[in-house]
C-alpha cells in the first residue's frame, strides 16, 4: 500500500526517548501494571489466539493513550502518511474485513474505497471529532467481531463470504486461518506503532 506525505507538513524536532517503567527501562509500563497480563490460563487453541488478539488491541489502545488529536494525526517519515488515529482507522476496516469474509455481513468500507484505497490513512486528520468518531467505530467493530466469534464454535468453520486471504482467492478459509491472519495483521502493525509513539513524544516500551 502507498502512503504519501501530505502538503504542508513540517518534521518536528525529535523526542527525547523515555518510559514510564521502573523495573526494566525498554518497557511501556512495570508488569504489575500492564494490563496485557493475565492470569488466565490458556488451555486450548481459541484461548490462545483469542488472548493474542486481545493483548494486540490492547498494545495499539496503550501506544495511543494521552496524546491530542494533533499528535495522534501525526504522520510518520515521509512519503508515508502512517499516524496512529490512520493505524486505528485502519485496524476499524480490518475488523469489518474478517466478518465480511467469515459471515458474509454486509459491513462496507468505512473509510476506503474502489477509487480511495488509502481513505483511511488519508482521512486521519487533527481533529478531535475524527479521533472521537475513529476511537468509537473502533471499539463497536471489535466488540462485533468477538460476538461473530463466540457465535461459531468450530475453529474449523469455513467462510460464508468472499475470501481474498489466502493462496486461493475466493477459496474456503476456516475460522482458525482467519483468526491467525488477525491476529498477524494486529501484530504486525503494533510495530508500526511502536516506532509512531516514539516519533511523536519519545516514549518506548514493548
Amino acid at each position: 500500500m502507498e502512503h504519501r506525505v501530505q502538503d504542508g507538513e513540517q518534521d518536528p524536532a525529535p523526542a527525547s526517548r523515555w518510559t514510564r517503567a521502573t523495573v526494566y527501562p525498554d518497557m511501556w509500563v512495570d508488569p504489575d501494571d500492564d494490563p496485557r497480563e493475565s492470569d488466565v490460563e490458556l488451555v486450548d487453541e481459541r484461548a490462545i489466539l483469542l488472548d493474542s488478539l486481545r493483548s494486540y488491541r490492547l498494545t495499539v489502545e496503550m501506544k495511543c493513550a494521552d496524546l491530542d488529536a494533533q499528535q495522534l494525526a501525526r504522520r510518520s517519515v515521509p512519503p508515508s502518511t502512517m499516524s496512529l488515529l490512520g493505524l486505528v482507522r485502519h485496524l476499524t476496516e480490518d475488523e469489518r474485513h474478517v466478518r465480511r469474509i467469515m459471515t458474509g455481513e454486509d459491513a462496507p468500507w468505512l473509510y476506503r474505497s474502489e477509487a480511495h484505497r488509502d481513505g483511511d490513512w488519508d482521512g486521519a486528520v487533527a481533529d478531535p471529532a475524527v479521533v472521537e468518531e475513529a476511537f468509537r467505530r473502533w471499539r463497536e467493530e471489535m466488540a462485533a467481531t468477538d460476538r461473530m466469534v463466540d457465535g461459531i464454535d468450530d475453529l474449523g468453520a469455513t467462510n460464508a463470504g468472499f475470501s481474498d486471504l489466502g493462496a486461493e482467492p475466493g477459496g474456503a478459509i476456516s475460522l482458525r486461518e482467519l483468526l491467525l491472519s488477525h491476529v498477524e495483521e494486529y501484530a504486525r502493525h503494533c510495530g508500526h506503532a511502536d516506532l509512531l509513539r516514539e516519533c511523536v513524544d519519545g516514549r518506548v516500551g514493548q
